[in-house]
Order: structure tokens, then C-alpha cells, then sequence
């Protein structure tokens, strides 16, 4: 009267259990990264929405514009961004607001800044993430702005 063994035995559900432990220990900080830079990126895309902005203003009018408004960069934000503020030698910088101010702290900036010729009126050049007043933690920013 030998019955055959059937389902798992209490080791073998404990060891798989332990597993998925591991497996989700590593996964979730990953996971929190991931969406950290996702945010950030929202901030990356409204300032380079306003550099293309900025840049046609200098090129149309000869110096950069002293704001938003004239700049033509848009006044509405987005969950993770506040609207970009552009100032008169045209660094575009875009604060962090909602979720993105939670986690990595209050007062936290992206900025951009425009580089030109040596010719007075000479087109923008390059634009450079600005590191003295980006003060985003570097491993969420991307590749080019560390």
C-alpha cells in the first residue's frame, strides 16, 4: 500500500521562496533608479523643448531673450517639472516639483547653457548641462551630463 508522493516538500517550497527573496531585493532598488531617471528625464525634455526656442530667438533677433514669454518656451509644467525659466544669457533651467522633489529633495535643478562663437551674434554652438546649478545626483542624469 504505497502511495506515490505527490506536490513539493516543505525545503523545496522554502528554498524557492528564498530565491524570489533574493531576486526581489536586487530588483526593487533597480527598479526605484530606473524610475528616478525617467522623472529626471521629464526635466531633460522641457528644458530641450525651450533650447530650440532660445535658439531661434538668438538667431533671429541677435541676443538671447530675457524670458519664457519671449523665448516662446511653454508656461505649463509637467508632474515632475515646473515650466523652464530662461534668463538673459540664455541658460534654460527647469526645477523639479511632485514626486521627483520627494525623492531626490527639495530645490533640485536642470539647467542647459547655450555656447556661442567669439563673433558678437555668432549661432549657438553647443549647449552644455550646466553643472554648477544642475544639482541632480549624477547617476540619474544621462550619459552626456555627467
Amino acid at each position: 500500500m504505497n502511495r506515490a508522493q505527490r506536490g513539493f516538500t516543505l525545503i523545496e517550497l522554502m528554498i524557492v521562496v528564498a530565491i524570489i527573496g533574493i531576486l526581489a531585493a536586487i530588483a526593487i532598488p533597480a527598479y526605484q533608479d530606473y524610475t528616478i531617471r525617467a522623472k529626471v528625464t521629464e526635466l531633460i525634455n522641457a528644458a530641450g523643448v525651450c533650447k530650440t526656442s532660445v535658439a531661434e530667438y538668438y538667431q533671429a533677433v541677435g541676443v538671447f531673450p530675457t524670458d519664457r514669454t519671449k523665448a516662446g518656451c511653454s508656461d505649463v509644467g509637467t508632474a515632475a517639472s515646473q515650466p523652464p525659466v530662461v534668463n538673459n544669457t540664455g541658460l534654460i533651467t527647469v526645477d523639479a516639483t511632485g514626486t521627483l522633489a520627494t525623492q531626490l529633495g527639495a530645490g533640485v535643478t536642470f539647467s542647459y547653457t547655450p555656447t556661442t562663437g567669439a563673433a558678437a551674434g555668432s549661432p549657438i554652438t553647443a549647449w552644455q548641462c550646466n553643472t554648477a546649478t544642475t544639482n541632480i545626483i549624477a547617476k540619474y542624469l544621462p550619459a552626456t551630463c555627467r
